[in-house]
């Protein structure tokens, strides 16, 4: 099975995007990873549940992600970050990909732990990556959070429940992204999804002009009404929840 386990946002300024996802949704800091330095990019990982919301900005010019705000005007979604429950289940994604025309932008053997991230390109709206480790903990041991190191950091409660991503034609987005993942596509054409084991991605058009990306999520929270006014108060507010990193946020009661 593929979990949800990470989504990255990409901002220009790092400091600023962490705040404002600290300050509405009370996230704790899990881990920040100076290896991303090789990248370019600084980062900052925060704790929701057993999931992370991660942000990255660029710290030299001509990085990836640097090309990336230029193309969506700014800051925003940029990877959807999965953990295969074994090395065979990233292999057959991997070979997935492969059958679709996908490259792998970048792929990482560490022996206990493989990082295969797919060509946002080819994935026709953003970063795909993959990740797998040999203790296949889905709500503990993860080790772009350092592995264990986030749990004592503590956790605030809720959950990633859904990724909203966004392009011209959300049935073949769908049904492109379900052929990599190894599963189908469902729904209406206008807002198919694709199931994995703990979360839902969930394709629509291009309603603000940016092009195609990772353009929102939906949350669980235990108080929602609370987050959206601490949104509100931070200015940040948006119909469902929040706008936070260019990102747009819905907040669903657990």
């Amino acid at each position: 099975m593929i979990h949800l386990r990470q989504v990255c946002l990409v901002a220009g300024a790092l400091a600023p995007a962490v705040s404002a996802l600290r300050d509405v949704l009370g996230l704790p800091v899990a881990h920040v990873d100076p290896a991303v330095g090789k990248f370019g990019l600084e980062n900052t990982l925060l704790t929701l549940g057993s999931q992370f919301l991660e942000v990255v900005a660029p710290t030299r010019a001509g990085t990836a992600a640097e090309r990336y705000l230029d193309r969506r005007g700014g800051d925003g979604g940029y990877m959807v970050i999965c953990q295969a429950g074994d090395r065979d289940a990233q292999d057959a994604v991997r070979a997935n990909a492969r059958a679709a025309g996908v490259r792998e932008a970048y792929f990482s053997d560490r022996g206990t732990w493989n990082v295969c991230q797919f060509h946002p390109g080819d994935m026709r709206a953003t970063f795909l990556e993959v990740d797998w480790d040999t203790q296949g903990e889905v709500a503990g041991n993860w080790m772009p959070a350092g592995g264990l190191e986030w749990q004592a950091a503590g956790s605030a409660p809720g959950a990633i429940t859904a990724v909203e991503i966004q392009g011209d034609d959300p049935a073949a987005l769908a049904a492109h992204w379900a052929r990599v993942l190894g599963t189908r596509a469902e729904g209406p054409e206008a807002a198919p999804t694709v199931a994995l084991a703990n979360a839902t991605l969930r394709f629509v058009a291009d309603s603000d002009g940016r092009g195609p990306g990772l353009g929102g999520l939906d949350l669980r929270l235990p108080d929602p009404a609370a987050a959206r006014l601490r949104a509100e108060a931070a200015g940040l507010g948006h119909p469902e929840g929040a706008l936070i990193c260019g990102t747009r946020f819905r907040f669903l009661a657990a």
